[in-house]
């Protein structure tokens, strides 16, 4: 109920802060979900829960939007991480196969 209440009582500028803040929560679950291995996703949920719930009770503008440049930062390079990630697997599954297919010949 608290919350239908604060919600309400949100002045403009302060309802596009907190939808920022929204996106970018969902923004970092389904760039979490990419993540291989259920250990692994698993940390990463449990860190950004509690680093939304430690900054929850924040109420000044300037703070709340450092929080998301950092939090949009954070997501840049955990994506940036999974891409490379993802490009050596290929590159290594790419130069195992071609190992393979020279040894057969």
């Amino acid at each position: 109920m608290l919350n239908k209440i604060s919600s309400s009582s949100m002045n403009l500028k302060q309802f596009l802060v907190r939808q920022q803040v929204i996106t970018l929560y969902r923004n970092i679950l389904r760039t979490i979900r990419k993540i291989p291995g259920k250990e692994d996703q698993n940390y990463f949920l449990d860190w950004a829960r509690s680093e939304f719930k430690a900054n929850k009770s924040i109420t000044d503008e300037f703070a709340i939007k450092s929080l998301i440049v950092h939090g949009e930062n954070s997501m840049k390079e955990l994506e940036k991480n999974l891409n490379y990630s993802n490009d050596n697997q290929i590159n290594y599954e790419n130069n195992t196969s071609r190992a393979r297919n020279n040894q057969s010949d």
